[in-house]
């Protein structure tokens, strides 16, 4: 904590630098003269080969629109964004104006001191228009650091040719995935899932389907380690165990791709962010033969984490006012409907829904009562660091390592380490 307590005071301090220079410093921001210019430098965070293309061409129009602003766009791997940020932020050298933040990230940042207010500036133009679930990851203490950019869950990803060559439905519950995957098998000789076993993220709809959370933020109790949590190991494992999925405790993105792809597995549990990706597959030429259903329902109910990704400015950005507008520009509902058209990408903002772009989405559309129900994560600052610990035991029970019930207790430890005075 004490690190973080120095890292604010640093930052704070550059951020006030920066408002006394004005917008004419050595960056060369200025709006003296009515108009923005200078760098606005922009972390990216999104998929290379896919969603950068995109992004980068919509940033492009903000230069178009204020042609003396260059925006200089870098694209930083998704697993490595959050701690350069941290480190960059922290030594004051190096911070992007802008990162593209996961919504876990925004917390953590604010809490640092890492991140710039943004009530009352450009940046949150018409707020009101934002859906409240993609809003709330943005508040801290009262106040506003980030502007949402995408929401999304997650669904079962399915082969339609190999489901009707089965004589198969989308699983309902788990115990149908179960049933689906043993037909599949008989008729077609393929795996029926593929379960990503190196991150975490894809074992919350288990645990929230089967009544668990990581933790109750309200209560400040750790709730993994409970008799849900527990269950949900226990359903993960039994789905490897008995053959209904495959997985690896490495490079399970690029595994689960592939394998779903080419048609080695008939389902994977994956998000809107991979479907543009997923429609370059052989099996996906055709991109009518992808089916997307709700993540099957556990005990409890059926539960899909809520995501996405935020643009947060730099507190000690030397061009703020660029920044803000630059934030404004990418979150607005002109830059939404284009990502919903070209990348299948859910609106934070209500009124993009109602954009051709977004409409015409047939994947836009199956997410959008998704998330409108899907699990909130606790928007506390320890929240992204939550996974670490998890990941450890989650790919150990997949991997027949340990039991559910140690794989429960461990990072339930972990989490009253992290969490101090937490029960």
């Amino acid at each position: 904590m004490r690190r973080g307590i120095t890292a604010t005071a640093l930052v704070a301090t550059l951020a006030l630098a920066a408002t006394a220079c004005g917008g004419d410093d050595e960056s060369g921001g200025s709006k003296s003269s009515g108009e923005l210019s200078g760098t606005v430098t922009w972390w990216d965070t999104s998929n290379v080969g896919s969603e950068d293309k995109v992004f980068k061409k919509i940033a492009e129009g903000f230069e178009k629109k204020h042609p003396k602003v260059d925006v200089k766009y870098v694209n930083v791997p998704f697993g490595e964004a959050q701690n350069k940020f941290k480190n960059a932020a922290q030594a004051g050298s190096g911070a992007p104006d802008v990162i593209r933040s996961e919504v876990a990230w925004t917390p953590e940042f604010a809490d640092l001191g890492y991140l710039a207010p943004l009530d009352g500036t450009a940046a949150l133009k018409d707020e009101g228009d934002f859906l409240k679930q993609a809003a709330a990851s943005t508040k801290y203490k009262g106040k506003t650091y980030a502007v949402p950019q995408v929401i999304d869950s997650m669904g079962i990803f399915y082969n339609k040719k190999m489901f009707a060559d089965a004589g198969v439905e989308p699983p309902a519950k788990i115990a149908d995935l179960k049933t689906v995957a043993e037909k599949i098998k008989k008729k077609t000789g393929k795996t029926g899932l593929y379960l990503r076993g190196d991150d975490s993220y894809y074992f919350l709809s288990f645990l929230y389907g089967e009544g668990g959370d990581l933790v109750d933020a309200d209560a400040k109790t750790v709730t993994v380690d409970n008799a849900a949590g527990v269950k949900a190991f226990g359903v993960v494992k039994d789905l490897v165990d008995s053959g209904t999925a495959k997985t690896d405790a490495t490079d399970g993105w690029e595994n689960m791709m592939q394998s779903f792809k080419n048609g080695d597995v008939a389902m994977m549990i994956n998000g809107p962010w991979a479907v543009a990706d997923t429609l370059t597959g052989k099996e996906f030429t055709d991109k009518a033969n992808l089916g997307i259903s709700t993540v099957p329902a556990g005990t409890a109910g059926q539960g899909a984490p809520q995501g996405g990704h935020n643009l947060g400015v730099y507190a000690g950005s030397k061009n703020l006012d660029a920044s803000y507008a630059f934030v404004e520009y990418m979150t607005s509902v002109e830059a939404q409907a284009q990502t919903a058209g070209e990348l299948n990408l859910l609106p934070t903002r209500t009124s993009a829904y109602s954009k051709k772009e977004a409409v015409d989405s047939e994947i836009v559309q199956f997410f959008k009562p998704v998330v409108e129900t899907a699990v909130e994560r606790p928007w506390i600052p320890e929240t992204g660091s939550l996974f670490a610990p998890l990941n450890v035991e989650y790919t150990k029970v997949l991997t027949g390592q340990t039991t559910p019930d140690k794989a429960a207790k461990a990072t339930g430890d972990s989490y009253r380490k992290l969490l101090k005075g937490w029960k």
